[in-house]
């Protein structure tokens, strides 16, 4: 065995030197061969190798310098542990172990996959890179703009969006600018009209300013909404049917009135002579509604500047319609709402305008809020038929004086908190033909009961009521035809 090798061995010298690029060729083709043969029989896949180095011993049979070849076969076989084959004249085939072909496939699948996953390590790895290298210009970005919007910026208006990244604003000096808009801005804010801040060298836009509100004009909180039920208001049935029928009806179940075909009433006014319940069931609905609920006085939109008061009824319907469903009381709407004439001065003509803006608000296109108003006077003779028309104010509710039943619904509403004697008898008071409104009751059984006080007594006695009711009803019945 050892003479065979040396003797192979000198062949092999002697290929070298004859044909030195055929060697080196073979040495290459063998390498490449050889390692296969070790990965295989590594491996545990004897057959796949043997049949590997057979197909290089057949192949370089005939040829010049085959020893070169065979010998580094069988060299690499007998490292490996195979050393009993003979090339010349055994096939490594017969020698080996006998494997399954479906172990050669799941091998190579094997390594097939583990490239793949070396290959997704290396992406992985890359990924981690370039998100690093993002997070740093994200913070670079950031801190740019935070500089940019540092410096004292000009307010302007945005007129017009000419494409992504450029528009057409107005500044305070009257003229207009072709800017450029910062990226990062939301370009659904930019609506025309709308309020922007500049740059002070560049007057790029580069902020969109929140929309003007009224600091007097707010929204009751749930917190804040008043602790008075329909129960605390005495009598005025049908009023407070009227009521809950054109406002909380429609933002409770709203499907009753799609079912039926109808539109539900836009809003209401509720007239009458003073301290009749208007205000109060007005603070009934706010608290039995989860509506959002804006209570204005009609003088509050009287400003001194001009335009002050339309922009105050735009914000108030603005600001319903961003927290709808919600409800607007408007107390007093006389103060803007009178009949329109000729005006002379000013004044009378901006009380027009908010009339106007108000008219405006009340029947605009956008029909599609749930929105309700109800407006509450004592002079329903002086308003603006405008106004007045249905699709406006859809429901007039009338509070008038309460008659003997609503005498005695009220009294008994109030007197059910208090201490009476059994003395006492309220049909007296109910049967009485002095016409008194709600408010006067309740300040007749206020004052009986701060008689009692004074005398020092936890019980309210007849002769209390009998002096309340002369401090308080002290006028004849023509008193009480107010504005005649």
């Amino acid at each position: 065995m050892r003479s065979i090798r040396d003797t192979q061995k000198r062949s092999v010298a002697k290929e070298e030197k004859k044909h030195p690029k055929v060697s080196r060729l073979r040495k290459c083709v063998c390498r490449r061969m050889g390692a296969k043969i070790e990965c295989l029989c590594v491996s545990g896949i004897a057959e796949a190798a043997a049949h590997t180095s057979s197909r290089l011993i057949t192949e370089e049979q005939g040829e010049p310098g085959n020893t070169t070849c065979v010998y580094m076969t069988t060299e690499l076989l007998s490292q490996i542990g195979v050393t009993s084959a003979n090339p010349s004249t055994t096939s490594l085939s017969t020698m080996a172990p006998t494997v399954d072909s479906a172990e050669v496939d799941d091998f190579l699948k094997y390594k097939k996959l583990e490239k793949q996953l070396q290959h997704l390590d290396v992406m992985e790895e890359y990924v981690k890179l370039e998100t690093r290298n993002l997070e740093k210009e994200l913070l670079h970005a950031q801190e740019e703009v935070k500089r940019i919007q540092s410096v004292p910026l000009v307010i302007g208006q945005f007129l017009e969006a000419v494409d992504h990244d450029h528009a057409i604003v107005g500044s305070t000096t009257g003229s207009n600018y072709f800017v450029k808009v910062l990226s990062i801005l939301d370009r659904e804010l930019l609506k025309p009209g709308c309020s922007v801040a500049l740059h002070k060298y560049s007057n790029a836009l580069v902020d969109v300013l929140p929309p003007e509100a009224d600091s007097t004009i707010q929204m009751l909180r749930p917190d804040e909404k008043p602790e008075v039920s329909y129960a605390d208001i005495g009598g005025l049935d049908m009023q407070k049917q009227e009521v809950r029928e054109a406002v909380e009806l429609p933002l409770t179940h709203g499907e009753l009135y799609k079912q039926i075909g109808i539109d539900p009433p836009r809003g209401v006014l509720m007239y009458g002579p003073p301290g009749c319940g208007k205000t109060m069931l007005a603070k009934a609905v706010a608290a039995h509604t989860t509506a959002s609920f804006i209570r204005v006085v009609g003088s509050e939109f009287v400003q001194k500047y001009l335009g002050e008061g339309p922009r105050m009824v735009r914000d108030v319907f603005r600001l319903a319609k961003e927290n709808s469903p919600s409800i607007i009381f408007i107390d007093e709407i006389d103060a803007i709402a009178t009949k329109r004439f000729d005006a002379q001065t000013g004044a009378d003509r901006e009380v027009q305008r908010i009339l106007l803006e108000l008219l405006n608000q009340m029947d605009g296109f956008d029909q599609s809020t749930n929105v309700k108003v109800i407006m509450a006077t004592n002079r329903q003779d002086t308003l603006d038929p405008a106004l007045l028309r249905p699709g406006r104010l859809d429901r007039k509710i009338e509070f008038p004086t309460p008659d003997r039943r609503q005498k005695r619904l009220v009294f008994s509403t109030i007197t059910s908190k208090m201490n009476l004697s059994e003395e006492v008898d309220l049909e007296d008071y109910i049967s009485r033909p002095e016409k008194i409104s709600g408010a006067d009751i309740n300040a007749i059984c206020q004052e009986a009961g701060m008689q009692a006080v004074r005398e020092n007594r936890y019980v309210v006695l007849t002769k209390d009521f009998e002096k309340a009711y002369k401090t308080v009803v002290k006028k004849d019945q023509n008193d009480f035809e107010f504005y005649k």
